[in-house]
């Protein structure tokens, strides 16, 4: 970090940007701004450098891009989990990101670069939805020329004050480096806590699988409720029979109609039963005593060789308490 600013001016700065923006954009935390930020300014009064510099990052950004987008075509949703598994945002890694490729559509791919986490999970996203390549390529693109061409644009206007910088280079950047780390490490930390606390909040009862179809077999009729996304259920098109969709943002307006005196079983795709959990929560804070996320989902439903039905078309028909108010 100390000779980075030294070193883009050398024959090797091309070479130094396209790798940290490469790293960047596979996921590891090595942060690409600021070295194109200073490659900007440096390209100014140089049109060469600067287009080795636009085509070597824009083709950085659009490479992970592509093989994500191909994990996510092979690999489908499992891509989406093991992201959010490692990820220091587990309660909205997944679901958060395909509200916004649901309400952004293809706009996603253009504006992921610009939002925390969705840069990661929309190519694996777009690719497990079935989006053609020719298409999220197209978009793709667009979006690493954005990116890198706004920000290498950002370098050359700060050019005089990155000037000034420039003879005390490597004492400001060891300064940079130290406050950067110290930074990183507190990020960190604060993260870890807060994954920490979610999986807490998380620890609560679950019925398994096999209790939920010994409770079904048995006549128990409980309330079975998906509520995963529209997304989610686009890219798993099979429920547990009978159950009733009702998504982590809905839940309030259903609060009324879900039944106090019925078993409530919800479940989700997502990794740890985030969401099932999440919506279990809220209604546990509502007064709802007899709710459980459903342990492993409907992956484990479906392992366990359960049967399983298509997902119903339209909206679905919440059933009604029978208690008086």
């Amino acid at each position: 970090m100390p000779q980075l600013l030294v070193s883009l001016s050398s024959g090797w700065g091309v070479g130094i940007v396209v790798v940290n923006v490469l790293l960047d954009q596979i996921g590891l935390p090595v942060p690409a701004v600021p070295t194109l930020v200073v490659a900007g300014a440096l390209a100014a009064d140089n049109s060469l450098f600067g287009l080795e510099l636009f085509v070597g990052a824009s083709l950085a950004c659009l490479i992970p891009d592509l093989g994500w987008y191909l994990a996510g075509r092979f690999f489908g949703s499992r891509v989406m989990k093991t992201l959010c598994r490692i990820s220091l945002n587990p309660d909205s890694c997944v679901s958060q990101t395909q509200l916004r490729f649901e309400r952004w559509g293809p706009g996603a791919i253009i504006f992921a670069k610009f939002v925390p986490g969705l840069s990661i999970i929309a190519p694996p996203l777009a690719g497990a939805t079935g989006m053609a390549w020719p298409r999220f390529l197209l978009l793709s693109s667009i979006s690493a020329v954005l990116w890198v061409g706004l920000i290498l644009t950002a370098g050359a206007l700060l050019k005089p004050q990155i000037q000034l910088l420039m003879p005390h280079a490597q004492h400001v950047a060891a300064m940079a480096g130290t406050a950067l780390a110290v930074l990183l490490a507190a990020y960190i930390a604060w993260k870890w806590w807060q994954r920490r606390r979610f999986f807490q909040r998380l620890r609560m009862a679950r019925i398994s699988v096999a209790e939920l179809y010994a409770l079904i077999e048995a006549g128990g009729s409980p309330v079975i409720v998906d509520v995963r996304s529209a997304t989610a259920r686009a890219l798993e098109p099979r429920q547990v029979p009978g159950a009733i969709s009702i998504t982590l943002q809905e839940v309030a307006s259903h609060l009324k109609h879900l039944p106090r005196d019925r078993e409530i079983v919800l479940y989700c795709t997502c990794p740890n039963e985030a969401s099932a959990a999440h919506v279990a929560r809220v209604l546990a804070a509502h007064g709802f005593k007899r709710v459980r996320p459903l342990f492993g989902g409907l992956d484990a439903w479906i392992a366990a060789g359960h049967p399983a039905e298509a997902v119903a078309t339209g909206t679905a028909t919440v059933v009604l308490s029978t208690e008086q108010p």
